[in-house]
């Protein structure tokens, strides 16, 4: 039999937590039949979540708990969680109910039947989220598919079942700020989607802010690709192609009809969108030198401040 894993970041969760154990345990129990442990890493909450993490853990020994010092982000604290699971297999899900634990043998039955895939990662049917995240998630899922050369189609989300292969190369990275499922497309190609159904958020709300989601984007964009550093340098090219035209056919004109260049407000214009471009310059090649000196740094992803496992 295998032993599976779930590992699962909590934030603020103290509403949803007792019953995310109550129906994980239900599943295995009767319909999967299977071993599994519960992982949950608590990020740095703010109410009374690690104490019912500990209450857990007192009712059943396959509770591990992790605190970590601060909020270190959803990523980190995923990573937190695989380096203590022990599981055949690896699943990842969210604290906020919006993942049905009753989902999860879909995601089973399909890696057992299928051999050659390494990853099963849930696409949602009927989306719950509000609209700012799922804006938020096409606009990443276009750019990793650009960036990254994934199927546009292969959808990337945070209820997944992974081989442990795969979590255990990724616990080899160091890269700063890692994206698990950048890294997962990035290990394997074997990778497919499941339907799942996906539930309406109970309590609270998201804590992926847009701020949050731009500022993850442009991360992945400045880490994975070239492709504004490129922009700019053919918006560069372009401009002074067009001011050499430019400058022949004022010259032109002036020595074939006496008409000299006009308009200062025009030159005004110009000058200050050029500058304007020069600065976005500076601005990207800043974002590129900053992500280089995060990477050498080599700071740890997360602080564990207590645990039982």
């Amino acid at each position: 039999m295998s032993l599976y894993s779930v590992v699962v970041p909590v934030y603020n969760s103290e509403h949803t937590l007792t019953e995310l154990y109550t129906r994980l345990e239900k599943v295995f129990r009767e319909t999967v039949q299977e071993p599994f442990e519960l992982i949950l890493v608590d990020d740095g909450s703010k109410d009374r979540s690690y104490q019912i993490m500990e209450e857990l853990r007192q009712k059943d020994s396959r509770v591990k708990i992790i605190q970590m010092a601060r909020n270190f982000g959803q990523h980190p604290a995923l990573l937190c969680g695989f380096s203590h699971a022990e599981g055949d297999f690896i699943i990842t899900m969210d604290d906020d109910l919006q993942h049905p634990p009753e989902e999860i043998p879909k995601l089973i039955n399909t890696i057992k039947e299928r051999d050659d895939v390494d990853v099963i990662i849930a696409s949602y049917e009927g989306r719950k989220h509000g609209p700012i995240r799922r804006l938020g998630t096409k606009v990443s899922v276009w750019a990793t598919s650009k960036m990254l050369g994934k199927d546009p189609d292969l959808q990337i989300t945070s209820f997944r079942l992974i081989r442990r292969f795969l979590v255990e190369a990724m616990l080899q990275t160091n890269t700063y700020l890692p994206q698990i499922g950048n890294l997962l497309v990035l290990s394997s190609n074997r990778i497919i989607n499941v339907p799942v159904h996906h539930d309406a958020r109970a309590y609270g709300k998201s804590g992926y802010s847009f701020r949050r989601l731009v500022k993850d984007l442009l991360y992945d964009i400045t880490s994975h690709s070239a492709f504004p550093l490129l922009l700019v340098r053919d918006f560069g090219i372009c401009s002074f192609l067009v001011s050499v035209g430019l400058g022949i056919f004022f010259l032109i004109r002036y020595f074939l009809y006496g008409v000299s260049v006009e308009g200062w407000t025009s030159l005004m214009l110009v000058l200050l969108a050029f500058f304007g471009i020069t600065l976005l310059s500076i601005g990207i090649m800043g974002i590129y030198l900053m992500n280089i000196l995060n990477e050498s740094k080599k700071m740890p992803h997360y602080v564990i401040r207590r645990k039982d496992v």
